[in-house]
């Protein structure tokens, strides 16, 4: 008996955006799977959202030689599988923070990024992201945000958690605090998670969340369990249907025994 896993992504333009500066991976062979949420002039917003989708790929490709010599700090009180992810997003903001200076154009651009890596025979989940692209896990029919916002809004919360629904109100909602390719170095904010007989995951950028609630989210993919497409048209689908105000990205997957 082993665990395998299913998965589905999609991404769309949304309503209201002509161009998606969106993108996702799936890179099944590593059991790793990442969302990113670019921005930027110029269409620079999909160069750098690419960028670190390809940036995690390549690095993940290149350490499974053991000779590399790793361009950032190897923590050794860390695992080897958190210290590979937490290093392939940082070589990913090396990336494109560096073609941010090369480049007047694609000055400025950035990207969140989410990531979701299974190891140990699928026993654990590494997660690791920087900025607001969302990280869910479905489990016992309940839905749960296993990530915190990189905000201005939670960054307020944090400081002063006695603000009032007014207060928060006057504050702007889209402002991230944290991004990729904004300065030479960034914090990667990470967690490990026991993995349970059909655990489902979301990874998802903002156009997605700030169109359906939680609940909303959890409903069409309970309904639509038996075939993660489906579920992830059907959210798409009514991200769209709500406004679509920016692009809408997702990746979904189950981990079920064999």
């Amino acid at each position: 008996m082993g665990r395998s896993v299913r998965v589905a992504g999609l991404t769309d333009v949304g309503q209201e955006r002509e161009h998606n500066e969106d993108s996702f991976g799936l890179m099944s062979g590593f059991d790793l799977f990442v969302v990113a949420d670019g921005m930027g002039g110029h269409r620079a917003g999909d160069i750098a959202s690419k960028m670190a989708v390809d940036a995690v790929k390549d690095f993940f490709q290149a350490t499974e030689k053991e000779d590399i010599t790793w361009p950032f700090h190897f923590d050794p009180n860390l695992p080897f599988a958190v210290n590979r992810l937490i290093t392939a997003i940082q070589v990913a903001n090396s990336r494109i923070h560096q073609a941010s200076m090369k480049n007047n154009e694609h000055q400025g651009m950035g990207t969140t990024a989410v990531s979701l890596h299974f190891v140990d025979n699928r026993q654990l989940a590494h997660i690791a992201h920087v900025g607001d692209s969302r990280c869910y896990r479905i489990r016992n029919d309940a839905i749960e945000l296993l990530t915190r916002d990189h905000s201005l809004i939670n960054d307020y919360l944090k400081a002063a958690p006695d603000l009032t629904e007014e207060q928060l109100a006057e504050l702007p909602r889209n402002v991230i605090t944290r991004a990729l390719g904004m300065q030479e170095s960034v914090v990667v904010d990470v967690q490990t998670q026991k993995l349970e007989p059909d655990d489902m995951f979301l990874l998802c950028s903002d156009g997605l969340n700030t169109m359906l609630s939680d609940d909303e989210i959890l409903e069409i993919i309970l309904a639509n369990s038996h075939d993660l497409d489906l579920a992830g048209s059907i959210l798409v689908e009514q991200a769209n249907t709500r406004g679509g105000e920016d692009n809408i990205t997702l990746v979904l997957t189950q981990i079920f025994e064999e």
